[in-house]
């Protein structure tokens, strides 16, 4: 009897906790729904000044008739965001305070929505089609993607509105509640407008539109994959290398504005062994690094097609090399010899050798440090050390199935990565912890490319496709596949896959290219 006492106390307990959670929750959509409805209410009247008087003269507006002209609605009470017009939610002409009264039954709405299936049934979505012609093609399409990644959004909006509520706990325990109401306030205002900005970044694009196309093809070489793109450091120039031992560089405008057939590259450097990765100098412009196959890292000057240095420790297949941001003489490789070697371009001998005693595929210096790099390896983990005491990492991250493909940093304090096990995966590498896991893709067996920006993620698939993430999303915002440009080859399509992948800085245009040796232009459009 004690035993089931004890049970029935913590199940009481537990569901107790889970409903003051969704309590909080609905508290938050309550503020957040009359916060929205005011600030669209003050926007319709901003140019029109006799109702914004009356507004400002009674800040109850007992009578405001916001619908002349208009059907009013049949019911009172404030209407959910995804029931309005123009724009967002429509707003009935009672008090703002009721506004918030119902924001329970908008919640129970949205929530019915769910449970009905409404992802599975968007096109036919009767909230959609009956306000379609109010709306606009544009806000449709919007309103559509939201309702189609419904639950990532929504776990990204209490994310970051629990976050501001722990906070605003933490204050209430050293200050009377009536002295920091005012600051509740403004902190819900502010976890709002955080998830204001994701929400906005999120509708911002649906697609990929093809913006240019050229082909990688050689014709001595009867493979082209790409192993490698990337922009030099102000966007002028990007290179590639892969399979063909030789490293390209294009001017991006002629590759963009001219139409052409053929693009020749403005560089050509020759190399003795297929290449895997590059790297261009994040301060001197004409160096680039590259890592081939036979474990030699090389630094090339691209205006002399010359090599500055060439280091040659490496025993096995060098995967990766990386330039440091901060400290532009450093630069770090990684091997299938399982060492990781830190070199510097004003010595001819690596300055640091770490044995990983795993093949390592991938390795990155953190943008904020010449002191903290990232390796993915074989062994399934990242591990994050401090160059300045590597005898052990600082983290060992864990969660992927397979070997770890690519890491790169989206700022200081996040890293992406992604494994053959069809995944990327998000980190916190001050907080030493798992964010976010997204799928969409496929990838078991090939690299297919990684490319991060101050928003969204980007890897190729084994599809032949791009795939493009939201960082606040797990599912995938929007895809682009690569169709071949041989027709005699397009029963053979499905062997093909993405190779390389790099965004443009603080663009959302990316170059792309694939197995067969295409590269595309791409950019996010509405």
């Amino acid at each position: 009897m004690e035993v089931l006492l004890d049970f029935l106390y913590l199940s009481r307990q537990r569901k107790q906790e889970e409903m003051q959670e969704l309590q909080n929750d609905l508290s938050f959509l309550k503020e957040d729904i009359a916060t929205v409805e005011r600030r669209r209410q003050f926007l319709r009247l901003k140019d029109k000044p006799a109702e914004r008087a009356c507004l400002s003269a009674d800040s109850s507006l007992p009578r405001l008739d916001l619908y002349s002209g208009c059907k009013k609605p049949s019911h009172g009470g404030a209407i959910s965001v995804w029931r309005g017009g123009q724009g967002g939610a429509f707003s009935p002409p009672n008090e703002v305070k009721s506004m918030a009264g119902n924001a329970d039954r908008n919640s129970a709405f949205l929530m019915s929505k769910k449970a009905e299936g409404i992802q599975k049934r968007l096109p036919e979505n009767p909230y959609i089609e009956s306000h379609a012609g109010s709306m606009g093609v544009h806000a449709v399409s919007k309103k559509r993607r939201v309702l189609a990644q419904f639950e990532d959004l929504q776990e990204a909006y209490l994310l970051r509105r629990r976050q501001v509520a722990r906070k605003q706990n933490q204050r209430q325990i050293q200050e009377a509640v009536r002295n920091t109401a005012t600051k509740g306030s403004e902190s819900y205002q502010d976890g709002l407008e955080d998830f204001e900005s994701v929400l906005t970044a999120f509708t911002r694009y649906s697609r990929l539109r093809v913006v240019a196309e050229l082909h990688h093809g050689d014709l001595f070489h009867s493979s082209n994959i790409v192993s490698s793109i990337e922009f030099d450091r102000d966007d002028e120039f990007f290179a590639t290398a892969g399979v063909s031992r030789r490293v390209k560089v294009f001017n991006f405008e002629t590759v963009v504005n001219e139409l052409a057939d053929v693009h020749c590259p403005l560089v050509e450097i020759a190399t003795r062994s297929k290449l895997s990765c590059l790297s261009w100098n994040k301060c001197a412009k004409p160096l680039i690094a590259s890592s081939d196959y036979e474990g030699t890292v090389t630094v090339w000057d691209v205006n002399t097609r010359q090599a500055v240095m060439e280091y040659e420790e490496h025993e096995k297949r060098a995967w990766s090399v990386d330039f440091s941001r901060t400290e532009p003489s450093m630069l770090v490789s990684g091997s299938d010899d399982g060492k990781v070697k830190v070199w510097c371009t004003r010595q001819e001998s690596s300055a640091l050798s770490l044995d990983m005693r795993a093949n390592i595929c991938c390795v990155k210096y953190n943008p904020g440090s010449s002191n903290h790099i990232a390796v993915g390896s074989a062994d399934h983990c990242i591990h994050y050390f401090d160059l300045r005491n590597a005898s052990t990492p600082l983290y060992v991250f864990k969660g992927h199935r397979k070997a770890v493909s690519y890491v790169k940093f989206i700022s200081p304090t996040e890293l992406a990565s992604a494994s053959t096990d069809s995944t990327l995966r998000l980190w916190d590498v001050q907080r030493d912890c798992s964010i976010r896991t997204l799928r969409g893709h496929t990838n078991e067996k090939n690299f297919v490319g990684l490319t991060v920006n101050n928003e969204y993620i980007a890897c190729g698939s084994e599809s032949n496709e791009v795939f493009v993430y939201h960082k606040a999303m797990s599912r995938p915002a929007s895809w682009h596949r690569f169709g071949s440009h041989n027709s005699e080859d397009n029963g053979d399509d499905s062997s093909h896959f993405i190779s390389a992948v790099c965004w443009k800085s603080q663009s959302p245009t990316m170059l792309a290219a694939n197995s067969q040796g295409t590269i595309k232009v791409l950019a996010l459009a509405p």
